[in-house]
C-alpha cells in the first residue's frame, strides 16, 4: 500500500476507509483487504462499512479527518458524505483522464494496446471521475504489462504526484484544471464472464487479453471438458505452421522453446503458462508433463 505508507510517513492519518472482509479460497475464509492489513500495522483505525449510510458517515465524521484521500475504493461518494471533509476529497485514477472514466482503466489500457497511460489526481466529483485535475503524469507501457503487474507500477508511481497535491491543498497552491467533456471515454466493469477466450479473435487481441485479464478474471478456455486459464501467451515470431484452414483454438503443435501453438481466426497465439481449475500455474513444460495433448485437439471445443 504504498500511498498510505506515504501519507502515514508525512502527514497525520486518522482513518482507513475500506471494503468490508471477503469471503475468498477455496475453503472460503474471510479475508481482509490488503489496505486494512497495513492500516492495522500502523494502528490505524478501520472502518469497513458495507452502505456509506447514516451510521458510516457518524463513525467517519468522529475521526474528524480534513481530507479524503481514495484509491480504487470503488464506490461513489454523496454530498453528505464529501460535506464530513472540510478540503473535500481527491482520488488517485490510473488513466489520463478524461480517457477511461470508469472502474477499469489498467485493463482497458492493455486491452486497447496503448503505449502509455497516466496517474491522475483529481478532485472527488458527484459525477464519477468528473473532478477537476490537480496533478497528471505519463506512464509509458511496453506491451509486457499484466493488470497486476501495471497496478503494482503504477502505485508506486502515484507516490509523488499524491504528497505534492495534499501539500499543494495545504499550503494553498492548487491549481487544478477542468476537464473537456467532450474527450471523454469509459470503461466498463469487468465481469468473470470477460475471461471467456473466443478462439475466433485476432491473436494480437487475445494475448493483450490474456495479460489484460491476469489476475482476475483470468482469461479461460477448455481442454477435454474442463476449465483451463491461459496465464501468459505470446505472439508467434518463427515461421508459422504448414498452411492450411483450421478450425480457430486448433492445438497446431509445440515450440519446445516457446510454447504450445493454437490457430486463431488472424495468426498464432502461443500458450506458456496455464492453470486446470482449482490447480496450480505451470508453465507448458510442465504442464504437457501431464496432460497428453493431441496435435489437432480444440481448445474451447464442446
Amino acid at each position: 500500500m504504498p500511498s498510505l505508507n506515504a501519507l502515514a510517513d508525512n502527514f497525520e492519518v486518522v482513518g482507513v476507509l475500506c471494503a468490508p472482509d471477503a469471503y475468498a479460497g477455496r475453503g472460503k475464509k474471510k479475508i481482509a483487504p490488503p489496505v486494512k492489513i497495513a492500516a492495522e500495522k500502523r494502528a490505524l483505525p478501520v472502518l469497513q462499512p458495507e452502505r456509506l449510510d447514516g451510521e458510516a458517515r457518524l463513525r467517519a465524521a468522529a475521526l474528524g479527518a480534513q481530507l479524503l484521500v481514495v484509491f480504487a475504493y470503488g464506490r461513489l461518494f454523496g454530498p453528505m458524505f464529501l460535506s464530513l471533509f472540510a478540503e473535500g476529497g481527491i482520488n488517485l485514477h490510473p488513466s489520463a483522464l478524461p480517457q477511461l472514466r470508469g472502474p477499469s482503466p489498467i485493463s482497458a489500457a492493455i486491452l486497447a494496446g496503448c503505449r502509455q497511460t497516466a496517474i491522475s489526481v483529481q478532485r472527488i466529483a458527484l459525477k464519477m471521475d468528473a473532478g477537476d485535475i490537480l496533478a497528471q503524469k505519463s506512464f509509458p507501457l511496453d506491451g509486457s504489462e499484466t493488470s497486476a503487474s501495471l497496478s503494482a507500477a503504477l502505485s508506486q508511481a502515484a507516490v509523488p504526484e499524491l504528497l505534492r497535491v495534499v501539500r499543494d491543498i495545504i499550503d494553498g497552491r492548487l491549481n487544478p484544471i477542468p476537464q473537456n467533456e467532450s474527450d471523454a471515454t469509459y470503461c466498463k466493469p469487468i465481469l468473470k464472464t470477460d475471461g471467456l477466450i473466443r478462439w475466433e479473435m485476432q491473436a494480437s487481441r487475445l494475448e493483450r487479453m490474456v495479460r489484460a485479464y491476469n489476475p482476475w478474471p483470468k482469461a479461460r478456455t477448455s481442454l477435454n471438458g474442463k476449465s483451463l486459464a491461459v496465464l501468459e501467451a505470446a505472439l508467434l515470431e518463427s515461421p508459422p505452421p504448414p498452411a492450411g484452414a483450421k478450425t480457430p483454438g486448433t492445438v497446431l503443435g509445440v515450440d519446445r522453446l516457446w510454447g504450445i501453438l493454437v490457430q486463431t481466426g488472424g495468426g498464432v497465439l502461443v500458450l506458456k503458462q496455464l492453470q486446470f481449475a482449482t490447480r496450480k500455474s505451470l508453465n507448458f513444460q510442465a504442464f504437457l508433463n501431464g496432460v497428453q495433448l493431441k496435435i489437432g485437439t480444440v481448445l474451447g471445443a464442446k
